[in-house]
């Protein structure tokens, strides 16, 4: 279906849906500077086919949602460095723009899954909002203790690389990031890739927003504490490879979540491979099942 927007909150969101809308609702929250559209098809509609009425969007300052261009310039070295006064918003505000979406669909609660960036505000929600979370899938994702799930140098060197300024700069570097935290234990799709990265810059460009969403990373802290309050079933999925959040930041999220089941993918790096879509569903399933029963 095409893309539609509501008003969520202060800003507009983007959205599809895919399965019956009786079903139990699945929210799919995506990282960083990326859009719904790398929560791909097949995978929405494999997750829907098991029951579950799947929404996908873009965050705020990504794809076709908005776009906070007057907002201050986001300078990503100094908040590397703990300063983070050029922050426009956190992952609260984010977690929020999610909550907005769900009542503007008419949903009172639903079941998050969010992959890295994703997976902080997916744990943002079931922190400010625990009512509305019947269950908690964070995906390659961490606390935000700046002791765990950090990037190896040459994965920090990819996520920390020039922003582009045209259509092919743009596309080499969405390459060469993926190259980089790609899953080395599954078949590396590169044309997959390159077709979602073209349909990406079509759909959006602006560097600025993943600067903003960046530092709005920084400036939202450490969870560790306020995730021990959290009581939906939680799933922590993680790569045991992965190199832009090492997999210390998973067992950090499972350790601070009570009764967090915690789902060790043996060869995924920091993307969703289609070769382990299969247990990632079947995860997911089952902790929407356990939320259902609550």
């Amino acid at each position: 279906m095409a893309p539609q927007t509501v008003t969520a909150g202060t800003v507009e969101l983007a959205y599809e849906t895919f399965g019956e809308q009786g079903d139990p609702p699945v929210v799919l929250v995506m990282g960083l500077g990326t859009q719904m559209i790398w929560w791909e098809d097949e995978f929405c509609a494999d997750l829907a086919a098991r029951g579950h009425f799947v929404v996908r969007f873009d965050n705020r300052d990504c794809g076709l949602s908005t776009h906070i261009e007057d907002a201050p310039t986001p300078n990503v070295m100094a908040a590397l460095t703990g300063d983070t006064s050029s922050a426009s918003y956190t992952l609260d505000d984010m977690a929020d723009d999610t909550t907005h979406l769900l009542e503007a669909l008419g949903l009172e609660a639903a079941h998050f899954a969010g992959a890295s960036m994703g997976g902080m505000i997916a744990q943002t929600i079931a922190i400010r909002h625990p009512e509305r979370v019947r269950s908690l899938t964070s995906i390659m994702s961490t606390t935000g203790d700046p002791a765990v799930g950090q990037p190896t140098e040459h994965a920090m060197q990819a996520l920390m690389a020039p922003m582009p300024s045209n259509r092919e700069e743009a596309l080499d570097r969405t390459l060469q990031t993926w190259r980089t935290i790609r899953s080395p234990g599954f078949a590396f799709d590169e044309d997959k890739v390159r077709e979602l990265a073209e349909i990406s810059y079509e759909r959006a460009f602006d560097p600025g927003g993943f600067g903003r969403q960046l530092v709005a990373i920084f400036a939202s802290g450490d969870r560790t504490d306020r995730l021990r309050a959290v009581e939906a079933p939680a799933l922590v999925i993680h790569g045991d490879a992965d190199p832009l959040i090492q997999p210390s930041g998973g067992e950090a999220t499972a350790a601070a979540i009570p009764g967090a089941e915690l789902l060790m993918i043996e060869g995924m790096g920091h993307d969703l491979p289609r070769g382990a879509w299969d247990q990632i569903l079947e995860a997911i399933a089952g902790i929407v099942r356990r939320g259902e029963e609550r």
